[in-house]
């Protein structure tokens, strides 16, 4: 895949090398001098663009006809908008990621300004705190890359109606699998017929409903 990142700050720099690890073509435009000092530091030289983005010939430059996505990631909220409007007017970009630097600005960011991704940081830290909120005291460990599932570990607390029982037996939702047990630091490979056990920390890969779910399943004490 070849990305565009308009913006050499921190989060565009740190995109770029994320991208670049993962074997992406990656070009980077930045027109602040300091800027351009440091990430000449931390990238190869090569994907670096001097120049302002809003420029088309920079644009051009660094290879904008070809590009797939193309990520704002500047300062400026106004500049990530004109800058996702310019190249999907102009261009015919396929992908446009936007920052929110503003969350005030935030309804900004859609179709009308051509962004298809909006990266608000404080949306995503709000419904981060509300999903983990939501789940009690389970403990999401990942999100999973594609669609909207996630693992996530939830500890049998005593005296749960699930001791003694069978997995087969516990009535999971439809879109939870459980995929390892650990009891006392080692791994237990689930089957059907594997019995739970007080303070067995379960593992289970599932969306957010079949999380609840299954927090409610193993923390249900008589």
């Amino acid at each position: 895949m070849f990305v565009i990142i308009a913006g050499g700050g921190r989060t565009g720099a740190q995109l770029a090398r994320s991208l670049l690890s993962e074997n992406h073509t990656v070009h980077v435009i930045e027109h602040r001098k300091e800027v351009l000092t440091r990430i000449h530091k931390e990238l190869p030289t090569e994907v670096i663009f001097p120049g302002n983005a809003l420029d088309t010939q920079v644009l051009e430059q660094a290879g904008i006809k070809e590009a797939q996505v193309f990520a704002a990631t500047t300062t400026s909220d106004a500049e990530n908008l004109s800058l996702c409007f310019l190249v999907k007017e102009r261009y015919k970009i396929n992908r446009t990621i936007a920052r929110v630097n503003n969350p005030r600005d935030a309804w900004l960011f859609d179709s009308k300004f051509n962004v298809d991704v909006a990266v608000n940081q404080a949306d995503i830290l709000s419904r981060l705190i509300q999903e983990e909120m939501s789940l009690g005291d389970m403990m999401t460990l990942l999100k999973l890359k594609r669609g909207r599932y996630s693992l996530v570990e939830e500890k049998i607390p005593s005296g749960s109606k699930v001791c003694g029982i069978s997995i087969k037996d516990l009535k999971l939702p439809a879109s939870c699998v459980i995929a390892a047990i650990l009891r006392h630091g080692e791994i237990v490979l689930p089957r059907g017929t594997t019995v739970l056990k007080n303070e067995d920390e379960v593992l289970a890969i599932t969306d957010t409903e079949g999380a609840r779910q299954l927090a409610a399943i193993l923390g249900n004490a008589e």
